[in-house]
Parts: C-alpha cells; structure tokens; sequence
C-alpha cells in the first residue's frame, strides 16, 4: 500500500502545486497574468522534481497514468500495480483539485469559469483558440517525448541520482509550449481532477485528455523498449 499511498500523495500535490500556481497566482482564460506562463511551467516542473526525490525510492513516482501505462507496456511492471497506481493517482488528483476548489471559494465574487481550476482544453474561447487536430497532436508527442525521457533517465543508461531533475525540466519545458494549446495535459489524472469540478466545457473535452496521452506513452514505451532496451 506504501507505493499506492505515495502515488496519491504526490499526484495530489502537483495538481495543488501546478494547477493552484494558474489558478491562483498565474494565468487567466484570456492570457498570462500574475507569474505568467514561466511561471505556472516551473510550477510544474519542480512540483516533480519535488516529488520525484520524496517518493521516488517509494514507487517511482510516475503521479501520472500515462507514465504508467508507458512503464507497464515497457514491461517494467505487472497490470495490478499498474491498475494501483492509477486508481491512486486518479484519487490524488481529484483531492488536489477538490483542495482548490475549497481554496478558490473562499474568495468574494469568485465564480467557476468554462474552463475553471486550471483545467485542461482546446477551441475557442480557451487561450490560444487552436484547434482539436493541434490538441490532440501536441498531446501525443509532447507525452512521448516525456516518457521516453522517463525510460531513459531511470535506466541502466541514464544517471540516476539526476533522473528526478531531468524529468522536472522535461515537464517545464512541454508546459512553455503547450500551455497556448491546451493548458498541459501529458497527465490524465491532471485533467481529470479540475474537469470533474469544472463540468462543462472542460468535462466533455476530457476525452482528449486520456487517449492522446495513452497512445504518446504507448508510442514511447516501444520505441523505449525495441529500439533501445534490448542486446540486439
């Protein structure tokens, strides 16, 4: 139960950490505001790296079920831990937002808007207006790029003591391009959690938000796994 436990922990604390800094310190529906998207991208980013040092030694801190599914389909886990720790990062995710959405009530004249607690969406009206092909695109291969950065860093080939730094910086740098598009995703759970108290809008775009991310790590995870992690 540790590994669940700590899954859920810290799933909930970059939900709370990344999506509380757009919320409440940085960006509106209509642009960057308040730490800008700089901001809201390091946010993220150190959430991980947080994260990653805290509770890598525990579960590998994936908070994240298309990591985990990239690590399942590398075949670096069994399916009952896989279906663990995704059910524990949904449950974080869903706390972390549910934390907010307390946080966010208590200001006067605050009301949820189409796409409230930094959830994650495309199309007009949200930020940069792009399109679902766009969205679904960059959702794709900004989650492959992250997960194969994941393989490779925790592997016998990568340097383990910096993997939690360099995954940190991976995430920054996918949010400095993807947050015009569709406020960041790579993270199922991510959207999960602000899209359930949103509804709307954000709820019914949430589909995007697991298939693209699945497939990119799907994409990954072989690539990662036979092109690079065998002795042929």
């Amino acid at each position: 139960m540790k590994k669940y436990i700590a899954e859920l922990i810290g799933t909930f604390s970059l939900v709370l950490f990344g999506c509380g800094s757009a919320v409440i310190a940085g960006i509106s529906q209509t642009g960057p505001s308040g730490i800008g998207l700089l901001g809201i991208a390091i946010a993220f980013g150190f959430a991980v790296v947080a994260m990653a040092y805290a509770i890598g030694g525990i579960s590998g801190c994936h908070i994240n079920p298309a990591v985990t599914i990239g690590v399942l389909t590398a075949g670096k886990m069994s399916v009952k831990d896989a279906a663990g720790y995704i059910i524990s990062q949904c449950v974080g995710a869903i706390l972390g937002a549910f934390v907010l959405y307390v946080i966010m009530s208590g200001k006067p004249g605050w009301q949820m808007g189409e796409w409230g607690l930094g959830s994650n969406g495309w199309g007009e009206g949200y930020l940069g207006a792009f399109g679902t092909g766009s969205a679904f695109l960059i959702e794709t291969v900004m989650t492959a790029l992250f997960v194969f950065v994941i393989l490779a860093t925790t592997s016998k080939f990568g340097n383990g003591a910096m993997a939690g730094l360099a995954i940190g910086v991976t995430l920054m740098l996918i949010h400095l391009v993807t947050i015009p598009v569709t406020g960041t995703s790579v993270n199922p759970a991510r959207s999960l959690g602000p899209a359930l108290f949103a509804g709307g809008k954000a709820l019914s775009q949430l589909w995007l938000f697991f298939v693209a991310p699945f497939l990119g790590a799907v994409i990954a995870a072989l690539v990662w796994k036979f092109g690079f992690d065998n002795e042929k």
